[in-house]
């Protein structure tokens, strides 16, 4: 019996394909668990509306990851840190406080999570921190680092 799977099943498929599956273990578990619906021409017409939809919606999501982009690489952020008399700075700049400079400065929300910063910023001077927005859409950011 062909299938659409509702839900990811762990032997049989993931969400969304057509699979055969037996036709007493579509009657008695797939089906009455809401785990798959029949694969009717109504329901495949469905599925298929359903996936255009999606490819729309991570279609529209990655252009506004590439506009976003634009945004946070045209304009650089400023932190300022301490510095000492010998020139040694007292403490970092961390991923949460970038991530209000860029908020403060730039007017954009970024998630500091997703900061790709493999240990906070301890020089003064320009530095570029990577940001992920979207699975393959990712931006550079300039940080100017002063001194206080």
């Amino acid at each position: 019996m062909k299938v659409i799977l509702l839900e990811d099943v762990k032997s049989l498929g993931r969400k969304g394909e057509v699979v055969n599956a037996s036709d007493g273990y579509a009657r008695n578990m797939l089906l009455p668990k809401k785990l798959a619906v029949a694969a009717t021409d109504s329901n495949m017409k469905d599925l298929a509306a359903k996936k255009r939809g999606e490819e729309k919606l991570a279609k529209e999501q990655k252009e506004a990851a590439e506009a976003l982009k634009a945004n946070l690489e045209a304009k650089p952020v400023t932190v300022s840190i301490r510095v000492g008399e010998s020139g040694k700075t007292f403490g970092s700049v961390s991923s949460k406080e970038l991530a209000e400079a860029v908020k403060e400065q730039l007017g954009i929300e970024v998630d500091r999570k997703k900061m790709n910063l493999a240990q906070p910023i301890r020089e003064l001077g320009t530095t570029t921190v990577e940001i992920r927005l979207h699975p393959q859409v990712s931006a550079s950011l300039r940080v100017n680092v002063t001194e206080a």
